[in-house]
């Protein structure tokens, strides 16, 4: 009866609806810009969180001018789930994502955004960390698998995170120069063994330094829009820029430093915002800015501490629960910002639930392109909510499992965590059941959004509908509605 229902507005709906799409798609193929940074918090940026200890004015800047989302969430609490959820459409618990330090994760011929928009004309380049894997044969040799083989036409960056060796830039599919130099291990007095100036011992260039990661990447960002043909509307381009901060090693330069009053974590993210800020400026140095959609968000939480947040008077999670690799909200819950002048209303903002996967359906739909079957299994669009409107057939419910084995499900206000603990980085983990206690976690985000009241023994048939769905998605190769 539903999909009978679903058919009749279709049949009614259609006309308008294909006239709209169909004008909307041919009235301007924008230029596409996607920022990830990594291990920032809902709360960090002022635009989340007014009691925000850190400057972010072009975050800022970037909701006035577009519109922000408050229900937006990574496919997984840390950064390769994340970003094999953002790139494919597809949850990462259906992939090997373990095998990332030594393997490809994405498949040979398997569905990107980057594939979906060069099939469709556009240029596309990485900058940045990639963390999905390469099939390593020593770094003298070529790196594939990587972004050249998952559809970008080239890319400049680094294997993984800066406080995992070996260290080294890369170009296209081959090492710039191999990590035959060693650094030892370093940590930050006054901070946690994984925060501060940390990073792992292991092999790097001999002519790389951490702290210039960061502003390289800005500059190489910077360069892919200079090179871009501002007289060809038919030649679009698409750039994924994933810096890989504030994750640690937190090195804020010197301009930067004293900046926030949130310490060294604090400023780094004063120096995010700052490059940030220089690749909106050169968009619109460059005359993209009108034609150019901008996405800004993060992978997953902060590594904040409750200790940091009563030290510094700093909320990373703007209130939630957790942090980064957690279940809960704080772990996954992220700032998602969409800015493009002219189609998006300024300082709009959205309580639409929303999965990174989302981003490969919503510009299919931006571009009228058709996913295959196999493509984006774990994709919906989200354009109706982008330009303002109801958005029937929005998603219900996400799926995703911590690092360490925890399942959460959400549908609609309700989330279940199939254990209790964090199942991430806040203490504890995981806490054994008791015989005559809750077996795992129910909460009603609406009315407890921070996950304080746990209500599993209260609502037993609300708990079965939440493992209903948790098993559908789990088991279910295809969880949006092929046309």
């Amino acid at each position: 009866m539903m999909r009978f229902l679903r058919l009749l507005r279709f049949l009614y709906l259609a006309p308008c609806v294909l006239l709209s799409n169909l004008a909307f798609a041919e009235a301007s193929k924008p230029n596409i810009v996607l920022i990830m940074v990594d291990d920032m918090g809902y709360g960090d940026p002022k635009c989340y969180n007014a009691s925000s200890q850190i400057p972010t004015p072009n975050f800022d800047t970037l909701a006035r001018e577009g519109m922000r989302f408050t229900d937006a969430h990574a496919p997984g609490p840390l950064c390769h789930l994340s970003r094999y959820g953002l790139l494919t459409g597809r949850y990462p618990f259906r992939a090997d994502v373990k095998k990332w330090p030594r393997q490809a994760v994405i498949e040979p011929g398997q569905a990107t955004l980057a594939t979906m928009l060069r099939d469709a004309g556009y240029t596309t380049a990485m900058v940045g960390k990639w963390h999905l894997g390469f099939n390593e044969n020593g770094y003298d040799a070529p790196l594939p698998g990587g972004p050249i083989d998952c559809g970008f036409d080239r890319f400049f960056g680094i294997r993984a995170s800066t406080d995992i060796p070996p260290y080294f830039y890369i170009r296209d599919d081959r090492a710039v120069e191999p990590p035959t130099a060693t650094i030892e291990d370093h940590y930050t007095e006054g901070w946690s063994p994984i925060q501060g100036e940390f990073w792992r011992a292991g092999g790097i260039a001999p002519n790389l330094e951490l702290q210039d990661v960061l502003p390289r990447f800005t500059e190489e960002a910077c360069e892919v829009i200079q090179s871009q043909d501002k007289t060809s509307s038919a030649s679009p381009f698409f750039l994924y820029l994933a810096f890989p901060a504030p994750h640690t090693p937190w090195l804020p330069a010197e301009p930067f430093v004293g900046k926030s009053k949130a310490g060294l974590y604090g400023d780094f993210m004063v120096m995010v915002d700052a490059m940030i800020g220089r690749v909106l400026t050169t968009l619109e140095q460059q005359g993209f800015k009108q034609d150019t959609l901008v996405i800004v968000t993060s992978d997953n939480g902060p590594v904040w501490y409750e200790a940091d947040r009563n030290r510094l008077g700093h909320d990373s999670v703007a209130g939630l629960r957790g942090m980064k690799a957690d279940a809960w909200e704080g772990g996954h819950r992220m700032p998602f910002i969409v800015r493009w002048p002219g189609k998006i209303e300024p300082g709009a903002v959205s309580s639409q639930l929303i999965c990174f996967t989302d981003v490969l359906a919503t510009l299919a739909e931006l571009l009228d392109l058709k996913l295959a079957d196999q493509a984006g299994p774990d994709s919906f669009s989200f354009l109706h909510s982008l330009m303002g409107k109801d958005n029937q057939d929005a998603r219900q419910s996400i799926a995703m499992q911590t690092g360490s084995g925890l399942w959460t499900v959400r549908l609609g206000d309700w989330k279940l965590i199939s254990g209790l603990g964090s199942g991430g980085f806040s203490k504890p983990s995981r806490v054994p059941p008791t015989d005559d206690g809750p077996q795992g976690q129910l909460y009603h985000l609406s009315a407890d959004p921070a996950e304080t009241n746990n209500l599993y023994r209260q609502y037993p048939e609300k708990v079965a509908e939440l493992e209903q769905e948790l098993n559908r998605l789990r088991t279910s190769e295809v969880t949006r509605e092929i046309e």
